[in-house]
């Protein structure tokens, strides 16, 4: 998660064993969803009733990019919410099942790229301008600028350092230019256009 972890409690005293119940469940989300960017959780002991416990309710908001997943569990008239690490177990069940769908939802979409990815050998590379070119497997020369580097620093390249890129549909004034270039290991690399 990109924020720690966010923990409230509500109409009851703070308690480290039901904040680690909540912690062990919250990190499990992310075997779902590995973007998750915040999570909130909300413990509530509303119901106060003499003759049984405490129902509790648990509340979690979830956000990953572009979407926020919430679970409002209201215990109702549901017995076993007396218990709150049952009722823990249910809200992040259910929180479980909406990240499921989700990633479901996304990973059937279509993925378009803009174009093919290419391989090449950096041939020119001006640190100080922030700028380079890449000889592509294809004998092209492709302009580079700094902030199209992905997965490390553009000061860590070298001239002959096997790319990966994407060139951009629209030529620029320069020429064919790479929106996204990515250094590969030479294992990676083919000699010959695909």
């Amino acid at each position: 998660m990109e924020t720690p972890l966010d923990i409230h409690f509500n109409n009851m005293e703070h308690s480290e064993a039901v904040e680690a119940a909540i912690q062990k469940r919250a990190s499990k989300l992310e075997q779902f969803v590995d973007r998750i960017t915040s999570c909130h959780v909300f413990v509530d002991a509303p119901h106060h009733h003499h003759r049984k416990g405490n129902r509790f309710e648990v509340r979690l908001e979830v956000r990953i990019p572009g979407k926020e997943l919430a679970v409002n569990n209201k215990p109702g008239d549901v017995n076993k919410h007396e218990d709150v690490y049952v009722a823990i177990r249910d809200a992040f069940n259910a929180m479980e099942r909406q990240l499921k769908r989700w990633k479901r939802q996304v990973s059937s979409e279509p993925r378009v790229r803009a174009a093919p990815l290419l391989q090449g050998r950096i041939a020119e590379i001006y640190l100080d301008e922030g700028y380079g070119q890449v000889a592509t497997t294809d004998h092209r020369l492709v302009y580079f600028h700094e902030n199209s580097v992905v997965d490390e620093s553009f000061t860590n390249l070298k001239k002959d350092d096997p790319v990966e890129l994407v060139v951009q549909t629209d030529e620029s004034e320069k020429g064919p230019q790479a929106s996204t270039v990515r250094r590969i290991t030479p294992l990676q690399f083919v000699d010959k256009p695909r």
